[in-house]
């Protein structure tokens, strides 16, 4: 008799007592007696049942298909160290792979050239990665990775979309009084940051002298911000905070791209600089009103990673190279340790980091920028790999980009 026949007729037999009648002492005596065995019986056959449930959940981890030979799985970690384009769902800690992106540049009649996103999102069904459609200009996956906020191109975009993951179709637009070319969601997931631009920051001008020498030239245009209600959909008040230096004919040399990002506990909002000579701040900060302050106490030191500060607030993660990277004591600024990875993206828990790191056995001459997502743990110098080495998907020349959040 298999489980499923065993627990069906246990509680069959169960449900028959329960409806019998109350006055007969004998019969009363007699289903007593069958709800012991009912009992006794569905216990044994529910605890083989779950035992056969675990063994298949430890397989499958919700997928329809057991696991590619090239999954490697330990403890909360979920990773394809086979695959150097992701296709199945890889994960470490809080901190889950919601997709990639792979960029591209788009030569246009006027001499311009256009960066255009191409995203691979995970379908949270399948737990695998699908190309999303081409008229995404920019996606932002929320934490959970259920949904994600989405504008179409050419950027800057009048309206948000809210994009089921599960069918790819949008549940909602949000209508904007000003154009946007980013957004991103607090941590919490309840709220999200949308840059407003009056030309798209991925846009490399055509200026005549400057096409093929000296820094690409793009619009220097930010113009401010407004927080919109992922729940209800409400877009609050907009905040001036226009965009810092253009030269005398408007233009924005190096990163033009000057969107604003929420802080670790999404209590401010900064811009991050990525050259600032002579300065060892990297941060413009600001309050969620939209007014220039002084950062955080935990978050003084930060400079360029993604990571940042780290969930406990005891960690900062700082700036590396294939060699390794510090991590800081966020109060003092002081290296107390370094990990064996190049770029921090994320922390998977309050030691663990989800980072970019070269290939040890690749580490030299051209090779030194053939990356592999990997996590990494402050205080020891191992590395376990979450993918292969990158490379360009298939039909692209670049290789992707990724995109982290909770799940």
């Amino acid at each position: 008799m298999n489980v499923d026949q065993l627990v069906r007729e246990a509680l069959q037999e169960q449900a028959a007592e329960q409806g019998g009648p109350r006055g007969d002492l004998a019969g009363r005596v007699l289903a007593t007696r069958r709800r012991r065995r009912a009992r006794t019986i569905a216990g044994a056959a529910l605890g083989t049942a779950a035992a056969v449930v675990v063994g298949v959940t430890a397989l499958d981890s919700g997928n329809e298909d057991a696991p590619p030979a090239s999954a490697s799985r330990t403890a909360d970690v979920i990773a394809r160290p086979g695959q150097s384009v992701p296709r199945d769902f890889v994960a470490a800690g809080k901190t889950g792979l919601a997709g990639y992106s792979v960029s591209r540049d788009v030569p246009q009649r006027n001499g311009d050239q256009l960066l255009v996103r191409s995203y691979f999102l995970l379908n949270p069904t399948t737990m695998k990665y699908e190309k999303a459609d081409a008229k995404w200009a920019w996606v932002a996956v929320a934490p959970g990775m259920r949904t994600a906020a989405v504008l179409e191109g050419e950027l800057p975009a009048r309206r948000v979309g809210m994009l089921d993951l599960r069918t790819g179709r949008v549940t909602r637009w949000i209508t904007l009084a000003h154009g946007v070319a980013g957004v991103e969601w607090s941590p919490d997931g309840k709220r999200l940051v949308a840059t407003a631009y009056r030309k798209n920051p991925d846009r490399k001008v055509a200026v005549p002298g400057n096409s093929s020498v000296g820094w690409p030239k793009h619009h220097g245009s930010r113009t401010g911000y407004v927080l919109i209600e992922a729940d209800s959909g409400k877009v609050g008040p907009f905040r001036d905070v226009p965009q810092p230096d253009p030269d005398k004919e408007g233009m924005f040399p190096g990163v033009s791209r000057q969107d604003l990002h929420f802080n670790q506990d999404g209590t401010r909002l900064y811009v991050q600089q990525y050259a600032r000579q002579g300065k060892k701040d990297y941060r413009d900060w600001y309050t969620l009103s939209g007014r220039p302050t002084t950062a955080p106490a935990a978050e003084k030191h930060a400079g360029r990673p993604e990571a940042g500060l780290s969930p406990d607030g005891r960690y900062l993660a700082d700036d590396g190279n294939a060699k390794g990277s510090a991590i800081r004591d966020p109060r003092t600024g002081e290296q107390v340790a370094r990990v064996p990875s190049s770029e921090q993206l994320a922390w998977a828990d309050s030691k663990r980091l989800v980072a970019l790191a070269c290939d040890p056995a690749r580490c030299t001459g051209k090779d030194a920028d053939r990356k592999r997502l990997v996590l990494v743990t402050v205080g020891s110098e191992k590395t376990v790999p979450l993918t292969a080495v990158r490379t360009a998907p298939q039909g692209y020349k670049r290789v992707w980009t990724p995109m982290l959040t909770a799940r």
